[in-house]
């Protein structure tokens, strides 16, 4: 027994090294990545970069800048209400188990793992022909919003899957209906997982290049509406080293993208962390919570 036990915490020793060194590895790349482009960006983030309207002179990165926010909320009030619906319905009224629901989810799965230059593709041909809106922000939001519906299915689904049952009995047994149960004791315990996906989305929708060159086009102006032509941060940062005339202020516009993808990460896990103190809250008084599901509209 000596001997076993002894193999088993050098096991357990060596296992907890490798993970050190793993997470170690991570934050040293993760680090250096960051450093080296704030090395490289900083004394070429001039204000110039900032003039509302671009020349070749200037390179302004701020009518990038405003399409990539105007991308992003086009993306998201798309996809979150249709991923967050397909959630529900799969977790809450579809019978689990059943073939469909399967199937929804082998389809989900697959559509996660298609290469972004075939949603590109797809795009160009059904959004900018098909429908007749050509190479536009609002072809490029729709492309996106289906790049990540599959990932704010998952996150969804799983946060709901996360939410006792408990809760849902007993919204039920005091006279709540499913719909109500739902959208006043479900989602709000599972809005931190959608947080956390829609956090991911805005990650890759913000890193695109591939699907909005054919969808939504390189043009270095603000779009005056969505039918207009844009180019985000990375398609700005793309141009701008392919022409091989402004390494600088590429670097500089990674600088300002990497300032865009934390702030939006930092509000949207602040957001997170007070919905899961309002639910904390929600749970220490279980009383008065029930009679607010029973009496609202």
């Amino acid at each position: 027994m000596s001997i076993m036990k002894l193999a088993r915490r050098r096991e357990d020793k060596a296992l907890g090294l490798l993970a050190r060194a793993a997470a170690l590895t991570t934050f040293a790349t993760l680090f250096f990545i960051i450093v080296y482009i704030l090395v490289k960006g900083l004394p070429d983030l001039k204000p110039s970069l900032f003039e509302v309207n671009y020349n070749t002179t200037n390179v302004s990165l701020f009518p990038a800048l405003i399409t990539t926010l105007m991308t992003v909320v086009l993306a998201l009030s798309i996809a979150v209400p249709l991923g967050v619906a397909t959630a529900i319905y799969l977790v809450e009224y579809a019978r689990r188990g059943s073939p469909h629901v399967r199937l929804v989810r082998v389809m989900t799965e697959t559509l996660a793992s298609i290469p972004s230059i075939v949603y590109g593709l797809f795009g160009a041909i059904f959004f900018t022909v098909w429908l007749g809106w050509g190479i536009s922000l609002l072809a490029g939001s729709a492309t996106l919003a289906i790049m990540i519906l599959p990932l704010i299915i998952r996150t969804t689904e799983e946060g709901l899957k996360a939410v006792p049952d408990s809760y849902r009995e007993g919204a039920f047994g005091l006279g709540a209906g499913r719909l109500r149960t739902v959208f006043r004791i479900v989602l709000p315990s599972a809005a931190p997982a959608i947080l956390s996906g829609v956090i991911l989305s805005v990650g890759r929708i913000v890193g695109e290049t591939a699907a909005l060159i054919y969808t939504a086009g390189t043009m270095a102006q603000i779009p005056t509406t969505p039918l207009r032509s844009g180019r985000t941060l990375a398609i700005h940062m793309y141009a701008l080293s392919s022409e091989s005339l402004y390494t600088g202020q590429a670097y500089a516009t990674a600088v300002v993208l990497l300032a865009v993808v934390i702030g939006i990460n930092a509000l949207s896990s602040l957001v997170a962390k007070k919905l899961s103190a309002g639910n904390d809250n929600q749970v220490d008084k279980p009383k008065p919570s029930a009679r607010r599901v029973v009496g609202s509209g």
